[in-house]
């Protein structure tokens, strides 16, 4: 446990109704008792006189809290002042607190760090929560609130301990194979069992990286040749004036993105350079970007002008959508095509896109993977498993070995081993307060 106590404003930007001061350390006691009379009873909110600690000039006055560790959020001694939101009134209690000996403002995701490492959160839930605070659908929300409360951990720990099960197993026949009370070839029930937990973690793998569309959101590029109406598109999905709409062929050179909320699920619409040969260096790049961008995409949407009379072009993208623009007189009236002149087609193509998203991202209430280190870690542990499973002519003290090496795969994830240079990463994602 640290010798400095933390403090921040943990409750958003000011000026507001009300500002929640966080303190998070063994100064909590001395705090209370200089600046509030005492500490109030734990968790039963106590209005209070907030006092200066060295001047004795009341403050401001307010709701404090109380949580003797290791019940509390970060497993320290923790205070919660709720005070006016006013920017003097929470500068000078911060400046206030700062005053003790010992007693500092809080780095990004100190709390949460804290939290970590006095055993109340593993990684995953301290990911979790980042995701939760800055949510912005309702998916995103569904899933970050799961993680946060361990439905991921609950996972990954088991097949963790299932692992270091196994390979005890078999380094009991390795290590005291002579003794009577060990069975021969005891290590077979281990074997048996590494197939078993491979096929699980290669089914959570095999998810169509759904955890991640929804947290990072799904991915839609615009695509088609110059002047196919993109631009005028994503002004019309976005209700405002994103892009520049010309008559000029070309207008788009870089990819411009919005991020929309369909049906609670983030949508990330990209408007992407027209295709066509071109000898503008610009141009060239833009068209460059773009087909990368629709390489990268979940979903592709091909304008094409209505007028336009070439026959569809065969693409290779992993999902596509071909839509004809510019329909004014809705001639395509039964098929996909729109018109942002009159907004025909707009909800037929919105609702089309949405089938294609909860197809791709509705695979029930199973745990998914949300953030790219779980996926490599995974695969890394699977990797070893079939190595295990398959060699049959590795000696087996290069199997036992193999298999600490997958179970210490799935403890990076959960932060039960070796994580040290990924703190830093994980917990600069946090605003400061958490």
């Amino acid at each position: 446990m640290s010798d400095e106590t933390i403090v921040a404003l943990s409750s958003g930007s000011l000026p507001s109704g009300v500002a929640i001061v966080r303190v998070s350390g063994s100064a909590c006691s001395d705090i209370a008792l200089a600046m509030a009379g005492g500490l109030p009873k734990p968790r039963i909110a106590s209005l209070k006189r907030i006092i200066h600690p060295e001047i004795y000039e009341q403050l401001d006055s307010g709701l404090l809290v109380s949580f003797p560790g290791p019940a509390s959020f970060t497993g320290e001694d923790c205070l919660e002042f709720q005070v006016h939101g006013g920017r003097a009134v929470v500068e000078v209690i911060l400046k206030a607190l700062c005053s003790f000996e010992n007693v500092r403002l809080a780095e990004a995701g100190e709390f949460s760090k804290r939290a970590f490492e006095n055993g109340k959160l593993d990684l995953t839930e301290v990911e979790g929560i980042a995701d939760l605070v800055v949510s912005e659908t309702e998916a995103q929300r569904k899933q970050a609130l799961a993680q946060s409360r361990g439905d991921l951990r609950g996972t990954y720990e088991d097949w963790r301990q299932r692992l270091i099960h196994m390979r005890a197993l078999i380094e009991a026949e390795l290590d005291f194979s002579e003794e009577e009370d060990i069975p021969d070839e005891i290590s077979k029930e281990g074997f048996a069992k590494v197939s078993e937990i491979k096929s699980e973690i290669d089914s959570h793998l095999a998810d169509n990286r759904v955890g991640e569309i929804i947290r990072d959101g799904f991915k839609i590029a615009l695509m088609g040749k110059p002047n196919a109406g993109k631009s005028s598109l994503l002004n019309a999905l976005a209700n405002r004036d994103v892009a520049i709409v010309t008559n000029e062929a070309g207008t788009t050179r870089d990819v411009l993105d919005v991020h929309l909320d369909i049906n609670g699920y983030a949508v990330i619409v990209s408007d992407t350079a027209g295709l066509r040969d071109s000898e503008n260096l610009a141009e060239v790049e833009g068209i460059k970007r773009a087909q990368l961008k629709g390489s990268e995409s979940d979903l592709v949407i091909w304008l094409t002008d209505i007028n336009d009379t070439e026959s569809l072009p065969k693409l290779n993208f992993e999902d596509v959508i071909f839509l004809k623009t510019k329909d004014d007189a809705a001639i395509l009236s039964n098929g996909l095509s729109i018109s942002t002149m009159t907004s025909h087609g707009i909800d037929t193509l919105l609702n089309t896109i949405n089938t294609r998203l909860i197809n791709k991202l509705d695979i029930g209430e199973a745990a998914l993977i949300s953030r790219l280190r779980y996926r490599e870690a995974l695969t890394q542990c699977s990797e070893h498993l079939d190595f295990v499973l398959n060699n049959d002519s590795s000696g087996i003290e290069l199997k036992a070995e193999t298999l600490r090496h997958a179970s210490d795969c799935v403890g990076r994830i959960t932060g039960k081993i070796d994580v040290e240079d990924l703190l830093d990463v994980i917990f600069s994602e946090f605003c400061v307060g958490k």
